[in-house]
């Protein structure tokens, strides 16, 4: 499960419910949610935030909070 997929789980978000919200393919979510190679868009974060009534920003945080510099 990627991050994406840990953060849906705990908001108790279902894939169908989001793809519905968004308008994002419920194969798309999927693909997002379970393969890790699978680069999330910053306009399907943005849409996925709206659907979840979270702040982008915050989920933004929560979803890619181990990136750090490769000098740190």
């Amino acid at each position: 499960m990627t991050e994406l997929g840990q953060y849906l789980s705990k908001k108790s978000a279902s894939k169908a419910g989001i793809s519905k919200k968004t308008g994002i393919s419920k194969s798309r979510i999927s693909e997002l949610t379970l393969n890790p190679s699978t680069q999330l868009r910053a306009w399907e974060l943005y849409l996925i935030a709206l659907a979840l009534d979270v702040d982008p920003g915050e989920m933004f945080k929560d979803i890619f909070n181990e990136l750090k510099l490769p000098n740190e």
